[in-house]
């Protein structure tokens, strides 16, 4: 499981740390880095604030192999994800000619006016490639390992769609879940020892509550199969062992 290729989301903005707004998109770019055998590792999320934004991006691009931004990239005073990203890959952050033109010719065909507001949103960081936004025209960039995207969902899933042929794919994690009739009081330390004997995997234990009965699950998960066998046939051993001393 060493090499496998990971990832870090940055979520920016205010509004999600006072509750305003609502996160959709961490969860739907774990449903999506897992099915392309990215493992997610980390998620932070920053207020508005660009040494906030400057300090995490540095740390999560050194750390991983991809990072994936989503907010602050629209047309008003505190949207300033790419002057952030300008600052911690030490660029400049000049009016992109190919993003004017995109948003250009979006207001033109619109009869609206191409405003100093609206301009900003063709700000992009020095070397950064566009990523394609096909619901509102404005686009995201990808700066070294670093992909970011709007905070809006709709247009954060497209732009991710577009991201995804440039992304390394890893061998996918696959899982067995075997129902535990023991708590987790029970069986806790023969699991540690469980899964200390069977490092390709990573094996966790979820209680559940169904409003009525207290039950357990054990979900093992590898990018092998026979370590996932291997270590199924040691909780299982594990199970039949304390059934006999019970």
């Amino acid at each position: 499981m060493s090499d496998s290729i990971t990832a870090a989301m940055l979520a920016i903005g205010d509004e999600l740390l006072s509750g305003r707004t609502k996160d959709k998109n961490i969860g739907y770019l774990a449903d999506f880095l897992t099915l392309k055998g990215i493992d997610l590792k980390e998620v932070r999320i920053v207020s508005d604030d660009i040494g906030a934004i400057v300090e995490a991006v540095n740390a999560l691009r050194s750390r991983y192999s991809y990072v994936f931004t989503s907010g602050g990239i629209g047309p008003t005073h505190d949207d300033i994800t790419a002057d952030a990203m300008a600052e911690a890959f030490s660029v400049s952050l000049p009016h992109d000619v190919r993003a004017m033109k995109l948003l250009g010719d979006h207001y033109a065909s619109r009869n609206i006016e191409f405003t100093d507001a609206r301009k900003r949103m063709a700000r992009i960081p020095e070397g950064a490639s566009l990523i394609e936004n096909p619901v509102s025209i404005a686009p995201g960039f990808t700066i070294g390992n670093v992909h970011v995207m709007a905070g809006v969902p709709s247009i954060f899933q497209a732009m991710l769609d577009n991201v995804s042929p440039l992304l390394k794919t890893g061998v996918q994690i696959i899982s067995r879940s075997i129902d535990s009739p023991y708590p987790e009081g029970t069986i806790g330390t023969r699991l540690a020892e469980i899964q200390k004997n069977h490092p390709e995997t990573a094996i966790g234990s979820y209680p559940r509550y169904d409003g009525k009965v207290y039950s357990n699950q054990i979900v093992i998960r590898s990018r092998n199969e026979a370590a996932i066998e291997a270590a199924a046939g040691d909780v299982e051993s594990m199970f039949q062992e304390l059934a006999a001393t019970s």
